[in-house]
Formats: structure tokens, C-alpha cells, sequence
């Protein structure tokens, strides 16, 4: 998308667009004097997929943190569903987001039970404990999991899940209050080819679903971007590399400045797959 004008309230302060759920301005995230992220302008759309590319280290958990409202950053603006953080009450806040993360993920008690674990999203609780739930909320969690392919698991308890299982079921937690905007964070990590390919359909059918949220995904693999993902981000040393659209980001010489070695890209069928370049002469004879 193009720059967005920069409009000011009265106070002075940069006033929120009501297009964008995601629009952050010269913003800088820093701990113990060491940069993590920044600066960055990033403005995120209503219909927008985003995924957010680059390697370990390049500051991409920093920027999802802020994104979800769980970090304020050192300087700059950011507004999240047209609120500023360190203004505003983020408990709220987070009910509009739904958010996946590992984090997240080690914080589940073994013997929560899967619809139970979906239906608590909608309460701001992990891990049931006085909560009754009514049958309208059980419906709820069943149709959601139903869109990742995993109503069957409802009645499962999490600790017997495999990893495959677990992340849609956790995709589906992020999606069972209805958010305005739905973070994952390397949703795929950790799963054999089977699961993610799995996990990576589901996405692509969420991304290709009008009245979904708009979505931002972490990754470290070209090959984990769904189908449908319109926009794309790479980051190194948590300076933006290049963004904007995805066709125009996710490039073979872009992917060689943020991962700083040189890639050779493919796609196919509206799918990415890279590989480091053979250098020219590098090959052995065969014998």
C-alpha cells in the first residue's frame, strides 16, 4: 500500500486513521539499551494478509509483541485498532486481537480439554477453573474448530494431541472471539511436511475468506506463506529490508539481503520454495 497521510489532533499527537488496524510510526523497540526493532512504518489494512519474513534474531517476535499490545515501544507512534499504545486499557484491546505464539502454546495444562481451552478465548483465561459454560458458547468453539479442520478434537484432552493438532487447535482459539486482526506467530514451527502442509491449506482457505480478520504471520520459510497472503514484510537486525506487496517483497535478491546469503526462489501455484544459489563453478565433477 502507499504512505498514508499523517493527520494530528489538536493535542499535536498523530491521530488514527480508521482504515488501518496496524499503523505504526517511527516506532522503536529497545531493552537494556540494545535495539530490537526499528525504526519502522508499517500500516496494516482491513483486508490485508501479512506475512513477516526473516532470521533468527531479526526482530520479529519484538514486532508481533507490539502488534498484540503486549509491548509498548521505546518511541514512535503505534496504533492498534485505532488505539495508541500506553493510552489506552490493553486488557480491551486484546479481546479485539487473537493471537498464537509458543509462548502461549507452554502455558496450556495438559488436561484441558479442547473446546474448553477455545471457549475460555472468549473470557481472557487460560485454563479453566469456575467458568460454566453454556451451550452456545460450545457451538461456537465447535463451529471454529470446524474451520480448521479439527471439530473432532473437541472433546479431546490437549496433552494427548500431536503438534500438527495442537496448532489449529490453538488457530482456533485466536479466531473464537470474532478478532479484528489475528497474529500468528510461526504457526508451522515444529511440524513434519505432512502437518504443515495441512496447516498451511487451512490458512490459505482463512486467508481467502472475506469476513476473516486481517492476518499477519510470522515465519522463517518462504514455503510456510499460505496462499492468498497479499503483503509481505523482511526484516534483519530490526530494520525493514523491503515491504509492500508480496509479489514485489518476496524476491530472490530480497530474501539474499535479509537472510545474507544467496537464494535462488521458485513458485508455484501460488506457493513459494527457496534454496540456497549454487555459485557459479562450485559444483564437483562426479565420479
Amino acid at each position: 500500500m502507499g504512505v498514508v497521510p499523517i493527520a494530528e489532533n489538536a493535542a499535536g499527537d498523530v491521530a488514527p486513521d480508521p482504515d488501518l488496524l496496524i499503523d505504526f510510526r517511527d516506532v522503536v523497540l529497545r531493552r537494556g539499551g540494545k535495539r530490537l526493532v526499528g525504526p519502522i512504518n508499517w500500516q496494516v489494512e482491513l483486508d490485508e494478509r501479512w506475512v513477516v519474513l526473516g532470521p533468527n534474531g531479526a526482530g520479529k517476535t519484538s514486532l508481533m509483541r507490539m502488534a498484540a499490545a503486549e509491548t509498548h515501544p521505546t518511541s514512535g507512534t503505534a496504533h492498534i485498532l485505532g488505539e495508541v499504545l500506553g493510552h489506552t486499557d490493553v486488557r480491551e484491546l486484546a479481546i479485539r486481537i487473537g493471537v498464537t505464539s509458543s509462548m502461549l502454546a507452554d502455558r496450556i495444562p495438559p488436561d484441558e480439554l479442547v473446546s474448553d481451552l477455545v471457549i475460555s478465548a472468549g473470557y481472557s483465561v487460560l485454563g479453566r477453573w469456575r467458568e460454566e459454560y453454556e451451550q452456545v458458547d460450545r457451538s461456537q468453539a465447535v463451529e471454529t474448530l470446524e474451520s480448521m479442520g479439527a471439530e473432532h478434537l473437541a472433546d479431546r484432552v490437549y496433552g494427548t494431541l500431536s503438534e500438527g493438532e495442537r496448532k489449529r487447535v490453538l488457530i482456533s482459539r485466536a479466531l473464537m472471539t470474532d478478532p479484528e486482526l489475528l497474529l500468528l506467530d510461526e504457526p508451522a514451527a515444529g511440524l513434519d511436511l505432512g502437518g504443515r502442509e495441512e496447516l498451511v491449506a487451512r490458512l490459505g482457505e482463512l486467508a481467502a475468506d472475506p469476513d476473516a480478520p486481517a492476518t499477519v504471520l510470522i515465519t522463517h520459510h518462504v514455503e510456510e506463506i499460505p496462499e492468498g497472503f497479499t503483503h509481505a514484510m523482511l526484516l534483519n537486525d530490526g530494520e525493514v529490508v523491503a515491504q509492500g506487496l508480496i509479489d514485489d517483497v518476496v524476491t530472490a535478491d530480497n530474501l539474499s539481503e535479509a537472510f545474507r546469503q544467496s537464494i535462488a526462489l521458485d513458485q508455484v501455484d501460488g506457493r513459494y520454495f527457496a534454496r540456497r544459489a549454487r555459485r557459479a563453478g562450485s559444483h564437483r565433477r562426479a565420479r
